[in-house]
């Protein structure tokens, strides 16, 4: 089974080799590995042809926004597992595809998600909020639930079937991908219960500056998908608050 790992690129020269190095160090062997650079104006390009032995596909051209450059990957890609790995990330450990790899083959799911952390952008050993997630359930979406969207694995043919990530959205294409994803009762989805992603705070969907800008996009995907309203983006946001709060009072590694 081979899997695919995208990794959307744009002026990460301060980050991009930690992902680099969690992609190409891991121990399963059947792994695609694509980076997708928006023409980054930084040096980002020259560390990321430093890997080029490593890197099965490298592009760097202008691109539209983040949800063009996936795309992209997707479309190039020939795995029959994507899984997103953004430039400011980096997977938990070196048997994380492994054990992602294991579930497909055990439950031959559609869908595999787990449970990922976020970490001080200066600091990766300080984790500052952790999303945990569940067995899915059905009405868990109206209430604002959604899996972390890079501990999602999707096989390729989802994407061939069901389409790929809208652009016409700036910052929330991953929710409503997700939302068409689980709303699908056609699509077989296991919960992986292990931690399979650390993400540096500081990316765009967290920066406080593109909070409204999300918050809009998001009702209006919310409102697409016939949920619940301002209370589901509500219960969205507010779902935020213990996950950085259990840090301070449970020691995770």
């Amino acid at each position: 089974m081979k899997i695919s790992i995208i990794t959307a690129c744009y002026n990460r020269e301060k980050t991009i080799s930690t992902t680099i190095e969690s992609v190409v160090n891991q121990n399963y062997d059947n792994i695609e590995y694509l980076i997708i650079d928006g023409n980054s104006k930084d040096g980002s390009i020259n560390i990321i042809n430093r890997y080029k032995s490593k890197v099965d596909c490298i592009i760097s051209e202008n691109d539209t926004g983040i949800y063009n450059a996936i795309n992209k990957g997707i479309i190039r890609s020939t795995g029959d597992i994507i899984g997103l790995l953004h430039s400011d990330d980096f997977f938990y450990s070196k048997d994380t595809i492994s054990q992602i790899a294991n579930v497909f083959k055990e439950t031959n799911a559609d869908i595999v998600y787990a449970n990922g952390m976020y970490v001080e952008e200066s600091n990766v050993d300080k984790i500052k909020r952790i999303y945990k997630s569940k067995p899915f359930r059905g009405y868990y979406i109206y209430f604002g639930w959604i899996p972390l969207h890079t501990t999602i694995f999707v096989r390729k043919e989802v994407f061939e079937k069901y389409g790929l990530y809208r652009e016409d959205f700036n910052i929330a294409s991953d929710y409503e991908i997700s939302l068409r994803w689980f709303r699908n009762k056609n699509l077989k989805k296991v919960f992986l219960d292990q931690w399979v992603v650390k993400m540096r705070l500081g990316g765009k969907s967290t920066d406080m500056k593109q909070q409204k800008l999300k918050s809009s996009e998001d009702l209006k995907i919310i409102s697409q998908y016939n949920l619940f309203g301002h209370f589901t983006l509500f219960l969205k946001i507010f779902r935020k608050i213990p996950q950085y709060i259990l840090p301070k009072l449970v020691k995770y590694k």
